[in-house]
């Protein structure tokens, strides 16, 4: 049947039953030739006919790297249609070449992004049919939207995004389909979907972390499985290596945070750490905190102690905090031994000559292996100047990327190691021995390491020690933020933020200097979930988060932004009253703090109008307003203007609330307050993606919301603050959540709003 089916297809194509028959008996040219005229047909959504039948023919006979193939086919199938649907007119160059794709880079986080979106759209359906859904949808449509994109890669995503969305195939996946009435089928999609997603935002109850992270709960391999997993290369020697490696860990899960010392994590770091020490702690199990230095140009002191720090104050506690450098002399006889076995060379192309998706062999690949161990031997004794050698693998990534560099030549000091070395190792080489060294059952990374899958398993295979499995997840990003370490630099000399902890940015120092709790973002990255596809996140799902933490733990206090004095002319005592405001309203049993109540008294402008419009509930002529906590009401008698006509205080006259009738709103006040300053912050950039060139067309630095700060450096606040500490956090009643800013002095408050409560203020 299936010979029957390509004898039709090529003579479909224009060849000739006799030269298709002969096509047939070469069993390479014949494969070659259906993937390009499936191909062909994808890109047309039409038949063949025998002028484009004939150039395939001839690309699938000619052509020997077959990795091309895909590639080559959408520019002659796109050509010929391009030349058929302008017979009479003159060929604008320009206009062919942009309709061809001429010059279009498709890059793989375009892929991951295009299948994401189409495995999003059909996510309720795909749950439901599992591996009976039909994937070539997928595939078409994410065809649709990147059109020059290489359909292997576009392939190869769609199964890595559904496998991790699935998990492996089951019994049930490999039944016959069961016929559904469609009724049935489109509601048990209508109430999967809304079980699985609502509105952007997980529906019901969200399981906890350890919930999502506990045994099964991902598919994951077991300790010592590694060769279980979809995809993972096995070797003569796995299985000793895998029992070697079960009896040094016992079987136990072992994951790590592999961060580069060279800038601040940020929000999607926080996911990270969540995901790496939180499977380890879920399954009884360790994590390394494992500095990846292997870049002594880039990496400074600060940056370790500042990572260091936020892994702590999330919550986490590494089982062992270990560096790359650690290793460098077990890295570097594995490099020795990797030329000696005919899998590494040294070559001489400079940096620019390997950049991009197609650069030239290297013309040093088959050198004699002699003479690569005396040229690294030459390159670690610091006879080559930086970019003159390099020692490269020898394999192909996923991405096409060819031969990549395991060591370069570099003469900066390191920090631990200074002067000892000349030559650095490479990610791509460092990071799965290092996991290896360390016996890492579960290398958790992101999704754009994804593309370094097969040199992870490829090294540890070609040097025959114990291979880790690397797992992929999507990351997480929030939209109106950049955490680019570059970007944040430029908005650094661009004077648009003080430094890396400034509070409008969404590097975890800055969280944590506005007042964020860790527990908040903890629950964030919980409520996000560990998705394989790359999340963006509204900024006040995070917010709210926060809100439900603080709400819980901030105690409350009363504060008052731009003031407007009240004169009680009938205080009822000689002196000031101590009041007793309760920490938490809702729940008394948490105490109590104190604030004197004195005969002046500072409300918020706001909170008083001579002419109120309608709806105004607050202090106004004939409309008396309640004191929060004090058991009284004020009543206005008097304003006093200043000579331009300013009100500039306020005479009023007092009786208990039990006295007469409820008044319509209470409103916060402070008393022989303390003065402060209070900095409130919006949302730094404008748009939702300041990054994306159609929807900023001016570049991230030209998006900047002029109204992202604002200080106020009279504010009053009340005396229960006083004995405050950097990072206390406070509600402000009707205000929202504070927190002590480390810039606050001696009798000098400065506080940062955290969040605003849900409620409108002025409508309290």
């Amino acid at each position: 049947m299936a010979t029957l089916d390509s004898l039709s297809l090529f003579t479909g194509l224009g060849l000739s039953e006799h030269k298709a028959r002969e096509t047939l008996k070469n069993t390479a040219l014949s494969a070659q030739l259906r993937e390009a005229a499936t191909q062909a047909q994808q890109t047309l959504g039409s038949t063949i006919d025998k002028a484009t039948g004939t150039l395939l023919y001839g690309l699938a006979s000619r052509l020997r790297d077959t990795r091309r193939l895909s590639f080559l086919v959408s520019y002659i199938a796109t050509a010929l249609e391009y030349v058929r649907s302008h017979p009479l007119d003159p060929i604008d160059t320009m206009d062919f070449e942009q309709e061809c794709g001429v010059g279009v880079m498709v890059t793989p986080e375009q892929i991951e992004e295009a299948v994401e979106a189409t495995i999003n759209r059909h996510r309720p359906q795909l749950l439901v049919e599992r591996y009976h859904f039909n994937m070539g949808l997928l595939m078409g449509e994410a065809r649709a939207v990147l059109k020059w994109a290489d359909g292997k890669m576009i392939k190869h995503e769609v199964d890595m995004q559904v496998l991790h969305l699935l998990g492996p195939k089951m019994e049930s996946d490999l039944e016959k389909k069961p016929k559904v009435a469609k009724a049935r089928l489109e509601e048990t999609d209508q109430r999967t979907a809304r079980d699985v997603m609502e509105n952007g935002e997980a529906a019901g109850r969200t399981l906890s972390l350890m919930e999502q992270l506990r045994g099964d709960a991902l598919k994951f391999h077991k300790p010592g499985e590694n060769y279980k997993t979809p995809g993972y290369v096995t070797t003569p020697h796995t299985m000793d290596l895998l029992k070697q490696h079960m009896e040094i860990t016992g079987g136990q899960v072992r994951t790590r945070f592999p961060p580069e010392p060279n800038g601040i994590l940020h929000i999607g770091h926080a996911k990270a750490i969540s995901f790496n020490f939180g499977y380890a702690k879920a399954n009884s199990g360790i994590c390394f905190l494992r500095f990846d230095d292997t870049n002594p140009e880039k990496e400074e002191a600060k940056f370790f102690t500042a990572i260091y720090d936020m892994v702590t104050w999330l919550g986490y506690t590494p089982y062992k905090v270990t560096y790359a450098s650690d290793y460098f002399d077990q890295l570097y006889a594995w490099a020795v031994e990797l030329i000696r076995r005919g899998q590494a060379y040294v070559c001489h192309q400079r940096g620019e000559e390997l950049k991009g998706h197609n650069p030239l062999p290297s013309p040093w690949r088959d050198r004699p292996m002699e003479e690569s161990l005396l040229l690294f031997e030459a390159m670690r004794k610091g006879k080559f100047s930086e970019g003159e050698a390099t020692l490269r693998m020898k394999l192909v990534m996923e991405d096409g990327k060819m031969d990549p560099v395991a060591y370069r030549v570099k003469y900066t000091p390191h920090h631990r190691t200074g002067d000892s070395w000349c030559i650095y190792p490479t990610y791509d080489y460092t990071h799965c021995l290092c996991d290896s060294i360390e016996h890492i059952t579960h290398s958790l990374c992101t999704k754009e390491f994804q593309a370094r899958r097969s040199s992870y398993f490829w090294l540890c295979n070609a040097l025959d020690v114990y291979c880790p499995v690397q797992w992929e997840y999507g990351r997480l990003n929030l939209h109106y933020a950049v955490v680019s370490k570059r970007k944040i630099l430029q908005l650094v000399a661009a004077g648009a933020v003080r430094d890396w902890d400034d509070p409008r940015l969404f590097t975890l120092t800055a969280l944590r200097r506005r007042g964020f709790p860790p527990e908040a973002i903890n629950n964030f990255c919980a409520r996000v979930g560990v998705t394989v596809a790359q999340t963006t996140m509204e900024p006040h799902l995070l917010e709210a988060c926060v809100r439900d933490v603080l709400n819980d733990t901030a105690p409350r206090a009363m504060a008052v932004l731009e003031s407007l004095q009240v004169i009680i002319t009938n205080f009822p005592a000689a002196k000031s009253l101590h009041i007793q405001v309760p920490n938490f309203p809702a729940d008394e049993t948490k105490g109590f703090h104190q604030v004197p109540f004195a005969s002046i008294v500072f409300i918020e402008r706001t909170d008083f109008k001579e002419e109120p419009e309608p709806g105004f509930k607050r202090l106004a002529w004939g409309q008396p307003v309640g004191l929060r906590h004090t058991g009284y009401v004020i009543e206005l008698q008097h304003v006093v203007k200043g000579p331009s006509g300013c009100v500039e205080s306020l005479e009023v006259t007092c009786r208990r609330v039990d006295a007469g009738e409820k008044p319509k709103a209470f409103i916060h006040w402070v008393s022989q307050p303390l003065t402060c300053e209070i900095r409130l912050y919006e949302r730094l950039f404008r748009h939702k993606n300041p990054e994306d060139p159609v929807e900023v067309p001016g570049g991230f630095l030209s998006d900047l919301n002029p109204a992202s700060l604002q200080v106020v450096e009279a504010a009053l606040v009340d005396h229960s603050v006083a004995l405050a500490k950097p990072f206390d956090k406070f509600q402000f009643e009707r205000l929202g959540y504070f927190s002590v800013d480390p810039d606050s002095r001696q009798g000098q408050f400065v506080f940062n709003r955290t969040v605003t409560l849900k409620e409108d203020p002025g409508k309290v």
